[in-house]
């Protein structure tokens, strides 16, 4: 049974893989039929569960309500999503969001929502953190904006360079990642070499000095709760 469901579970997330706008697309008609019927297997394996818990028991438990709640939603968007490519109305599939309740919620998945309510209750904790960081970059990109939104600098393709605040807190929140060095420097390395400053700054103190603290709270917070939440607390 646990072996059967862990199966279902992969299929009902997979489906996603397949089902417009699709990784590789399959017929609406067969991501319609694998879904509901993993949605059955999921109701029988409820149904089954509810014979042999006690029915206060049953209902008092959130896990069987978020299951069920879930299995309403997947097949009312269903039959809505289907009802609108008879008439080709263009719509998405909004009840993909909640196919990973399945995965947490059933009995078999304890492990799954120990480590999920360890992260859950790190959250807050993590959050002092982000805001600092989150302050660094909005400041960074405000001293950007002033250094080089007035000098007309373009980019390689002809662009305008850092003289859009949104577009300078995307730039430099990537930038943390190195994902676009040098590249994002390189306009205003070409107009003056000693801008480069302002980027090894930046660098220093968000990649080196933010991402560890920032990794370093997330892996001991999270570490705590993992050891202070009992197994039989998941249930």
């Amino acid at each position: 049974m646990r072996t059967a469901t862990y199966f279902f579970i992969f299929l009902n997330l997979s489906l996603a893989l397949f089902e417009e706008p699709a990784v590789y697309p399959l017929p609406f008609l067969a991501t319609s039929v694998l879904e509901v019927l993993c949605l059955l297997v999921f109701l029988g394996r409820l149904t089954h569960f509810a014979q042999v818990t006690l029915h206060n028991m049953f209902w008092k438990d959130t896990k069987n309500i978020c299951i069920m709640v879930a299995i309403l939603l997947s097949l009312t968007d269903l039959a809505i999503y289907g009802v609108l490519r008879l008439y080709d109305v263009r719509s998405i599939r909004w009840s993909r969001i909640v196919r990973p309740i399945f995965l947490i919620n059933f009995s078999e998945s304890r492990q799954i929502r120990r480590a999920f309510r360890s992260i859950r209750n790190t959250l807050p904790e993590i959050t002092y953190v982000f805001l600092l960081f989150m302050f660094s970059l909005l400041m960074f990109s405000l001293m950007a904006l002033k250094l080089f939104g007035e000098r007309n600098l373009q980019t390689a393709e002809g662009l305008p360079y850092f003289r859009n605040y949104l577009e300078i807190v995307f730039d430099l929140y990537v930038l943390v990642t190195t994902a676009n060095s040098p590249d994002v420097m390189m306009p205003a390395f070409d107009f003056s070499s000693w801008y480069a400053l302002f980027f090894i700054a930046f660098v220093i103190i968000n990649t080196y000095i933010f991402m560890s603290l920032f990794l370093a709270v997330v892996y001991n917070n999270y570490k705590k709760h993992l050891k202070v939440i009992p197994g039989g607390a998941c249930d």
